[in-house]
């Protein structure tokens, strides 16, 4: 394997392995147990094989995950907080009570244990003040479930208790997916846009922040014209404000966009399909894409236990 495989790599081994060939369906198991080499049993539900293969296994996991952690509170607590959401570094060192120098020391831990990956915004805000502090994201997907999930709920877990657990993974399972699917999202729009215009292909792919706004999706082609992108995943068709709205991010931080790419996992109304700015428009379908063409020479070898 790879030192460091990407996220659509791993994705890819996943549902190679496990005979997964809906998109959707494939994300969903991925988004908990990716990165860890295990056989799923996609007749079942995610919540089942949790149990299975996690909760039921608490105490080697936990075993397992302390050769990264050492049980450090503040890598636990930092963790936890990238895994719920809060992803900039400065906001994750002020929920963790733990000053600058401490907080970048266990950031470097982390991520040269390549738990932690750093995303750095594609382009910098026009005004240095207007910057925001650097964004994490978790390396595997497992890992961010665990920390978001498992870690903060131990004592109930390792007692065998797993209601509150499951009450908790209900009401967040909807929506867990949306971080990793918004990384698959750039990849494939890479792909999708350099097939477009296969003499000016997308050189380099990213997401914008800054303090007050962010951009899900913000590209550069080799003749150096930008593409600026937004993702929806609500159960609605998305309406013209979403070009009209990214537009509007695009001007507040000077960017000069040449051109526009929506993802909405549930389509879009035909105003939109017929408005002047003439946007790439991709849906969950057109993702499965990144399922074409699987083999055995995607499967990755995995070295640690299986469950």
């Amino acid at each position: 394997m790879a030192k460091h495989p990407t996220l659509l790599q791993h994705f890819r081994s996943f549902v190679y392995q496990n005979k997964i060939t809906d998109f959707e369906k494939g994300l969903a198991y991925f988004t908990v147990f990716g990165g860890t080499g295990w056989d799923v049993d996609s007749s079942k539900d995610v919540a089942s094989l949790i149990e299975e293969k996690v909760l039921r296994n608490y105490e080697s996991l936990h075993k397992s995950m302390t050769r990264y952690t050492h049980n450090n509170p503040v890598y636990h607590k930092i963790l936890s907080l990238i895994a719920l959401g809060t992803e900039h570094e400065h906001d994750v060192f002020k929920q963790a009570k733990v000053g600058k120098d401490r907080g970048e020391e266990a950031i470097d831990y982390l991520e040269n244990k390549s738990l932690l990956k750093f995303d750095l915004s594609f382009e910098q805000p026009f005004h240095e003040h207007d910057k925001k502090s650097d964004r994490l994201l978790f390396t595997l997907p497992f890992m961010r479930f665990w920390f978001a999930m498992i870690s903060p709920n131990y004592k109930n877990i390792a007692s065998g208790d797993f209601l509150e657990f499951k009450d908790k993974w209900k009401s967040v399972s909807e929506n867990f997916s949306i971080v990793l699917s918004n990384q698959l999202v750039l990849e494939f729009v890479k792909e999708h846009l350099t097939k477009q215009d296969e003499k000016d292909p997308v050189v380099s792919i990213g997401t914008y922040y800054d303090k007050a706004v962010q951009l899900h999706i913000l590209a550069k082609r080799e003749s150096g014209k930008l593409v600026a992108g937004a993702c929806k995943y609500a159960n609605s068709e998305a309406k013209i404000n979403m070009i009209e709205m990214l537009k509007q991010k695009c001007e507040k931080v000077k960017l000069e966009v040449n051109e526009y790419v929506l993802f909405s996992k549930n389509g879009f109304t035909q105003e939109l399909k017929d408005c002047d700015e003439k946007p790439t428009l991709l849906t969950q379908k057109e993702l499965s894409a990144l399922l074409k063409d699987i083999s055995k020479k995607d499967l990755l070898t995995y070295t640690n236990r299986k469950y």
